[in-house]
C-alpha cells in the first residue's frame, strides 16, 4: 500500500475526460476572443468620445514634420473615416493642390500653444472654438462637430474668411 498520491489520476480516468474537454474548451474560447479583440483595434474607430479629444487629436498631426504623423491631418480614407462627418469623407480625400492647410490657415506651421473651449451645445451639435498661434500669427478657427453613432467627427470648420466645405469644393480634383 502506497500513501503517494497519483496526481496523473486526479483530473479523472481515461472513461471520464469531462473536466479536461471542459478546460480545454474554455482555453480555446478565450483565445478567439483575445484574437478578435486584437483584430477589432488593429483599425482606428471612427469618432471620438469627447469634442476637446477630436480637435485635440486634429492639432496632435502638425507637429515639425520629421514625420509622415507630424505632417498635417493626413487626406487618406482611414484618416477622413475616424475625423469627418460622412458628407465630408469625399471632399477630405480628393482635394487636389490647394495653396494652404486650412486646419492652420497656412503652407507651413509652428504651432504655439492651442486652446480649445466649447462655445455652444446644441441638439447633436456642438461648436468648438480653437485658437493658436502659428508661427506668431494668431488663428481662430470653429469646428462644427456631430455626436453620432460613431462618436464625434467634423461636420465642419470655419475660418473668419471660409468654411472647411467650400474651400475643399474649391479644390477638388
Amino acid at each position: 500500500m502506497t500513501t503517494a498520491l497519483d496526481y496523473d489520476n486526479l483530473a479523472g480516468n481515461e472513461s471520464d475526460q469531462t473536466p479536461r474537454r471542459v478546460i480545454a474548451v474554455l482555453r480555446l474560447m478565450s483565445l478567439a476572443s483575445l484574437a478578435l479583440t486584437l483584430c477589432g483595434t488593429s483599425t482606428a474607430a471612427a469618432g471620438f468620445r469627447t469634442p476637446e479629444s477630436l480637435v485635440r487629436n486634429v492639432y496632435a498631426y502638425y507637429g515639425d514634420r520629421t514625420s509622415e504623423l507630424s505632417s498635417g491631418l493626413p487626406h487618406d480614407a482611414e484618416t477622413a473615416r475616424q475625423f469627418f462627418d460622412p458628407s465630408l469623407r469625399e471632399a477630405w480625400v480628393s482635394r487636389s493642390k490647394a495653396p494652404y492647410d486650412f486646419l492652420v490657415q497656412s503652407g507651413s506651421w509652428k504651432l504655439g500653444a492651442i486652446s480649445i473651449s466649447i462655445l455652444r451645445r446644441q441638439y447633436d451639435r456642438t461648436y468648438v472654438t480653437v485658437s493658436f498661434d502659428n508661427q506668431r500669427r494668431p488663428v481662430t478657427m470653429n469646428f462644427i462637430l456631430v455626436n453620432g453613432a460613431e462618436g464625434w467627427v467634423i461636420y465642419d470648420v470655419e475660418s473668419p474668411h471660409d468654411s472647411l466645405r467650400a474651400y475643399l469644393s474649391q479644390y477638388r480634383n
